[in-house]
């Protein structure tokens, strides 16, 4: 067996099931196929191989389940694909095949139920990783942040659940003027280069990861920018999205094998728990609309499930993540985020202070600038909420930092007949390369920026209530 070309990338886990993303190669005229061995850490005995034959229409690539874990249980696993010899064999024949497995030995950890534990989470998002003719320009600079986040959370307590990227983890526009990517297999070019490299291939084996995309994994500002004939840029994108970043999430359901059922993928917001806290993962980029009578930047049922959501789950804290910043505004380029959606904004704001919703945290990327940022009611003192920004994992050099004068911060976010949403910072605005490690705990969430190097650059702390 032959080392995965990408991957292995660990998608969503829970307490018992985990999705791992793996790649092999074309090999002309011969079958191709993954396979994952896993077992308890420490164990002499592995407890299972699965097998997935690898296709040319999904770029050789295959999302493994692994079902019936334990509960807060490390596991170790080895990955790798293969050719038989045979042409007959099928994904259960090959499980008899003496194989010999590649050397490495990963790890990952299902989930654990127990309340008040504390978690803790890296956040990040907008990774810069330019190409030329196909070949990535001085990769190390787009990866070198992976490995101070690999070395970080190494051995640390609470260990971390996941990694959320919030959008931009690619960008197929990175020389837009020049020659955009619209052709599948450029697009297809650009995700190997971006998740092939090491440091990022290293956090990712063994950290559970969950994306969601934003405007550059389609064009600068889409839709808003769309013209003519862009359908075939767009379709091109979105298969290529789905492919490497929706594969693994909870987007997908599984079938009633326990496989992920590509064939069930109804929109690409989703939701995951982690004990007592949930997380609800929005699509702000593909489901808006921009018709003058009925702006959305989330859809009807979209919104609709979130509301819900939010009204109805006991979860002590409740995490929106959207792409784009729900706030504060920025005095320019903001039409591209919840800005240029004020009534949409005002429905979920509406929603959490009348129904007396406690830590709703707004999780989000995008401006290239950091910061934390708390909302609350001139005249409902018992409303309160909160934001944290974390941009960018790597820029371009094309690209400004944001900073504290970006922002609309002397003037209420909304006015209406109940009174005026205020917000104000609770950090200062990071203007570098950056991360964030968040840690929740039972009566605070720690927001840990840091550095492209890993150097803390600030802590803020979140009251829960």
């Amino acid at each position: 067996m032959l080392k995965p070309t990408i991957g292995p990338l660990v998608g969503h886990i829970t307490t018992d099931h985990a999705r791992l993303f793996i790649r092999g190669e074309i090999q002309k005229d011969l079958q191709v196929f993954a396979g994952v061995r896993y077992r308890i850490s420490g164990s002499p005995h592995w407890i299972k191989s699965v097998f997935a034959k690898l296709s040319e229409s999904r770029d050789m690539s295959a999302v493994i389940t692994l079902n019936h874990l334990r509960e807060d249980t490390e596991y170790e696993y080895q990955t790798g694909w293969f050719c038989p010899m045979s042409p007959v064999h099928t994904v259960d024949s090959v499980a008899e095949l003496p194989l010999q497995w590649p050397r490495e030995i990963y790890r990952l950890r299902t989930r654990c139920n127990q309340p008040l534990q504390a978690r803790a989470y890296i956040i990040g998002s907008c990774r810069y990783l330019r190409l030329t003719a196909g070949i990535a320009v001085l990769p190390q600079l787009g990866d070198r942040i992976f490995a101070s986040i690999s070395q970080l959370i190494e051995g640390r307590q609470p260990p971390v659940s996941a990694l959320l990227m919030t959008g931009d983890q690619v960008y197929l526009d990175d020389l837009n003027l020049i020659a955009p990517d619209r052709e599948y297999t450029d697009m297809l070019a650009k995700y190997r280069a971006a998740f092939s490299q090491p440091n990022i291939k290293r956090l990712m084996s063994s950290t559970s990861t969950y994306m969601i995309l934003d405007d550059h994994e389609i064009e600068d500002n889409w839709p808003a920018h769309a013209e003519a004939g862009d359908n075939t840029l767009y379709n091109n994108a979105i298969k290529a999205y789905e492919l490497y970043q929706a594969s693994h999430s909870p987007a997908f359901s599984l079938t009633t094998n326990g496989q992920v059922d590509h064939a069930t993928l109804k929109h690409y917001w989703y939701q995951f728990s982690d004990g007592d806290l949930e997380w609800f993962v929005t699509d702000s980029r593909t489901r808006r609309t921009l018709s003058a009578d009925d702006r959305r930047i989330l859809d009807e049922e979209q919104e609709q499930v979130l509301l819900k959501w939010l009204v109805n789950s006991p979860a002590r804290v409740k995490f929106v993540v959207t792409s784009v910043m729900f706030y504060p505004d920025r005095k320019s380029h903001g039409d591209d985020a919840w800005k240029a959606f004020p009534e949409q904004r005002l429905r979920l704001l509406e929603t959490i202070r009348t129904h007396r919703i406690k830590n709703v945290i707004f999780v989000s990327g995008d401006v290239h600038g950091s910061l934390t940022s708390r909302l609350t009611h001139s005249e409902d003192l018992d409303f309160d909420i909160h934001t944290i920004v974390s941009s960018p994992l790597c820029n371009s050099k094309l690209l400004p930092y944001a900073s504290e004068s970006t922002f609309i911060l002397d003037q209420p976010l909304a006015q209406t007949a109940a009174g005026d949403y205020r917000h104000e910072l609770t950090s200062k605005v990071v203007s570098q390369d950056n991360f964030a490690h968040v840690v929740v705990e039972a009566q605070q969430i720690r927001v840990n920026y840091h550095d492209r190097d890993g150097d803390l650059l600030q802590t803020i702390d979140i009251p829960l209530r």
